[in-house]
C-alpha cells in the first residue's frame, strides 16, 4: 500500500511539474504550476521539500525589495 502511494505522488507530481515547465514557454502559470508540483511532490519525498523552501525564500526576498523600491513615480 504504501509503495503504491509513493509510485501514485512520483507520477502526479511529476506530471504537474513537467506540465509548469512546459508553461514556462506555453501561456500559462509556469511557476506557480511548479510550485505545485513540488508540494505534491514533498508528500512523500525529502529532495522536493528542500526545493520548495528554497523557491518560497527566493519568493520572500523578491516580494520584500518590492514592497522597499519607492513607488513616487519618478524613473531613474
Amino acid at each position: 500500500m504504501r509503495l503504491g502511494r509513493r509510485v501514485a505522488i512520483a507520477i502526479a507530481g511529476s506530471a504537474v511539474v513537467a506540465a509548469g515547465v512546459a508553461m514556462l514557454v506555453l501561456p500559462g502559470p509556469g511557476i506557480v504550476t511548479i510550485a505545485l508540483g513540488l508540494g505534491i511532490l514533498s508528500l512523500e519525498f525529502e529532495r522536493p521539500r528542500v526545493w520548495l523552501a528554497a523557491m518560497k525564500r527566493r519568493f520572500r526576498e523578491l516580494a520584500d525589495q518590492v514592497k522597499r523600491k519607492p513607488r513616487d513615480g519618478s524613473q531613474g
